[in-house]
């Protein structure tokens, strides 16, 4: 009985000894473990502001090289052309391109005074003055018209114009009493535009208006009318056979010019200065 005590009581010690072994041997891999956890905890510690900095850094390159490489807005680059010469208020000649264009402005009409078949009408030296001031040796722009074609039939190219300054001058003079609102044919583009300015003007008794405007002005002062030309099958179009001093009138000489196709054809040089006028100098 004795020794049965003491054999279990040698066994308990034996197990508590290799309890004490196997825990004892176990704690320092379970340090060992805690260490290396710690360690790579420090290094992902190290590393992750290392990152964060990396992409931080990274989206501000990518940022500002956003911005660089971002076109500016296209601003629309419109061509302007010199005003070499103001025939009327209504009719002006450009430098394009190395050549002189006449330009007939649309929507638009001013009282004549060049024109050596009619009379100087009243506030026509008005409008031509006033086209002067704003647009001789001006830079220029135009704006075409598909509606009214490219070119009239004395060869004259249709366009709106506008100064560098942005002025609609067809719009200003109409607008201002120095011209009338002109539909040729069929409506143009600036139509009921240009029709309510010339009802403001009218309201407003600007220019041509105005109360009195034309009393004892130059419209009385008409020249007397100039023969008939004679027919203009009577000519050649096909060579160059005339000047101007082969005709008595600018009439006849017109009426020649517009019969051998004007500016498109003026094979008799007649209009030197491209206006869609020939051989201005006669009576």
């Amino acid at each position: 009985m004795v020794k049965k005590v003491l054999y279990t009581t040698l066994g308990l010690i034996g197990l508590i000894v290799v309890l004490g072994v196997f825990v004892g041997g176990s704690e320092p891999s379970v340090n060992q473990n805690t260490a290396s956890t710690s360690q790579d905890a420090s290094a992902v510690a190290d590393i992750a502001p290392e990152s964060e900095q990396t992409d931080t850094e990274n989206t501000a390159t990518v940022s500002a090289a956003s911005e660089q490489v971002q076109p500016a807005p296209t601003a629309h680059q419109d061509t302007f052309y010199l005003v070499t010469k103001v025939v009327d208020g209504d009719t002006i000649a450009l430098r394009m391109n190395g050549i002189t264009e006449t330009i007939r402005l649309i929507g638009i009409n001013t009282p004549e005074t060049v024109d050596p078949r009619t009379a100087v009408l009243c506030f026509g030296t008005e409008a031509s003055n006033k086209a002067k001031e704003l647009l001789m040796g001006k830079q220029v722009r135009i704006e075409k018209d598909p509606s009214q074609g490219d070119r009239d039939k004395y060869g004259r190219l249709l366009a709106y114009v506008y100064r560098e300054d942005g002025l609609f001058f067809n719009k200003y003079m109409i607008e201002k009493g120095y011209a009338y609102e002109y539909t040729y044919n069929i409506p143009y583009k600036y139509q009921s535009e240009f029709k309510a300015a010339q009802k403001s003007a009218e309201a407003k008794k600007y220019g041509l208006w105005g109360n009195g405007a034309c009393d004892g002005s130059e419209q009385t002062k008409t020249p007397p009318p100039p023969p008939t030309p004679p027919p203009s099958s009577q000519y050649s179009c096909a060579t160059n056979l005339y000047n101007c001093s082969d005709f008595l009138t600018h009439m006849e000489a017109q009426s020649v010019y517009e019969a051998c196709g004007g500016a498109g054809n003026d094979v008799h040089k007649l209009d030197n200065d491209k206006d869609g006028l020939a051989c201005e100098s006669l009576p």
